[in-house]
């Protein structure tokens, strides 16, 4: 999955926002890993859509002009094959889907950071 800064700034103002109200009804004897007596609440802020690791990679190297030298590995101990968030409870808490794509995020953030660290 893809997750740009600026869908997670824009989804965390949003949750700023709109702030969580506990459950009064939450009971340790059957509880719900949704809710809680507290007043909090977990998000995940993503894209949503897989995305190969190459193509990360090829982005990268299309904004630098740039071939990148490779040395790939077989998958390590603890390396997850795939991640996707599902922002279901984002969108109906706050209305918000991030929706900022690998072939526009990779080249913005490669840009600014060659222009940040320059």
């Amino acid at each position: 999955d893809f997750t740009y800064i600026d869908d997670i700034v824009e989804g965390v103002v949003r949750v700023i926002d709109n702030p969580p109200v506990g459950n009064p009804d939450w009971s340790g004897d059957a509880p719900d890993s949704a809710t809680s007596y507290a007043p909090w609440r977990v998000f995940n802020i993503g894209n949503g859509r897989p995305v190969k690791l190459m193509r990360y990679i090829e982005l990268i190297e299309e904004t630098l002009g740039k071939k990148a030298i490779l040395d790939l590995l077989p998958m390590q101990d603890g390396d997850v094959p795939s991640t996707v968030a599902d922002t279901t409870e984002l969108g109906k808490a706050v209305g918000y889907q991030p929706d900022t794509t690998v072939d526009y995020g990779v080249p913005r953030f490669v840009e600014w950071y060659c222009s940040y660290f320059a």
